[in-house]
Order: structure tokens, then C-alpha cells, then sequence
């Protein structure tokens, strides 16, 4: 299946977040809405206590099927969902829900990195049939790909070659959708010459804020009538 939007693709428009506290904000620009302090996917498929604050510099920006959370402090979150057409339910089914993830987020998710930062690879990917009915974790290494700006770029010193930023990807199946939520290591850039982790640690450290970030989604009692 071809999706219409790249699958963590940023939206051309920044949105600023409105003041806490007003009941209901449309904002222009936005497919989704925002209400207090969540924002509503298109269709209510979802909605999501949103991980950034206003007075931090917190937007958020969305297309038809992802919303992505930014400040200039350290946060780079993306939520993206896809409904699943007759043949992926049939996958589905067939295969599993450990397979049939682990080939949408290297057919699709890496795909689309790799496209967007050549040089992109897959560094591990981890199955935990206990979290959300089946949950595959993926880290992926981006050249290039990074956000935030790195040391280099605020002192002025020119770098060798572009940093390689790493993502943390959470892959799951949630009323017929094929949710993946993205976050980036912001430290790994920003604090670059002092943050000496070893890959597994990034990854424990990933690990721990996307099952906090998944903490923040609420799903319908009931499957809405949003159509693919």
C-alpha cells in the first residue's frame, strides 16, 4: 500500500500552540484540532496529552495521517497513524503481529528515512508482545537527519561531516490503524561531545519515552467511522 503523505513527514506550516486553558482551538492549518491540552487526530481516531508547552516554544504541525510535537529545548515527537486496507488485515492475520510490523517499519518507516537521509540504517529493533497486544521497537540511525542544531552549528565550528541523529520508533496495531511513534535523541546533537552513551544505553533511555509517550494516547471505546 503507497500512503499519500511521507510517513514522518514535517508540515510545511509551524503552529504555535494556544494559551492553556481555552475549551476548544481550531487552529488554521491543522487537519487535527486541539482541545486543552490534547490534540485530536483527524476523525477522532486519537488524541494525545501533548508532550510540549507554549511557553517553551511548544508547536505542533500535522498532516492527514501525522502530528509532530516540537520545542527548542529538546523535544522532536511524532505521531503518525494509518488504517490498514483489506490485504494488510489479511497480513495481519497471517503472519502475526511480530512479522507484519517488522516489515511495515522496514518497508515503510526506515523507506521513508532512508529517502529523506541517505545513509540511514537500523540499528535494533526489539518485539514486546506484552505492551499495546504486540509492540515493536525500532532504532534507527540518521545522517543528517537531526532536528535540533548541534554544537557545531551554535559556536560556528564547521563539522566534517553531518551529525548522525537517532530515532526511537514504537510500532503498534490499535482498532485497524498502524500507529508509529517517533522520538528523536535530542542529547545525542545538542550535547554531542559530553553525552557518551553506549547504543544500548540511547536505546533504554528511547525505550523509556516512547512507553511514556504512548502513556499520553487515548483511544475511542469504539472504532470510529473514519474511512482509508
Amino acid at each position: 500500500m503507497k500512503y499519500p503523505n511521507s510517513l514522518l513527514m514535517i508540515a510545511t506550516g509551524l503552529l504555535a500552540l494556544p494559551a492553556a486553558g481555552r475549551a476548544d482551538d481550531v487552529l488554521p492549518g491543522l487537519f487535527g484540532r486541539i482541545q486543552g491540552d490534547k490534540y485530536i487526530g483527524p476523525g477522532a481516531v486519537y488524541s494525545v496529552t501533548m508532550p510540549v508547552l507554549p511557553e517553551l516554544g511548544g508547536e505542533v504541525h500535522d498532516t492527514e495521517s501525522v502530528v509532530t510535537f516540537d520545542d527548542n529545548v529538546s523535544t522532536h515527537i511524532s505521531v503518525a497513524c494509518f488504517p490498514l486496507d483489506a490485504a494488510q488485515k489479511v497480513e495481519l492475520d497471517s503472519r502475526g503481529t511480530k512479522d507484519f510490523l517488522a516489515d511495515f517499519y522496514t518497508r515503510f518507516v526506515l523507506q521513508d528515512f532512508q529517502t529523506r537521509f541517505p545513509g540511514t540504517s537500523a540499528e535494533a529493533t526489539l518485539f514486546t508482545p506484552s505492551l499495546l497486544d504486540g509492540a515493536l521497537f525500532g532504532y534507527s540511525l540518521l545522517p543528517g537527519g537531526s532536528f535540533f542544531p548541534s554544537q557545531d552549528d551554535i559556536t560556528g565550528t564547521p563539522a566534517e561531516k553531518p551529525p548522525v541523529a537517532k530515532r526511537g520508533n514504537l510500532l503498534f496495531v490499535k482498532n485497524g490503524y498502524v500507529f508509529v511513534v517517533s522520538i528523536e535523541l535530542a542529547e545525542r546533537i545538542t550535547q554531542r561531545k559530553v553525552f557518551n552513551k553506549t547504543p544500548e544505553q540511547e536505546n533504554e533511555i528511547l525505550r523509556d519515552r516512547l512507553v511514556q509517550m504512548v502513556g499520553r494516547i487515548h483511544f475511542p471505546a469504539s472504532k470510529p467511522s473514519r474511512q482509508p
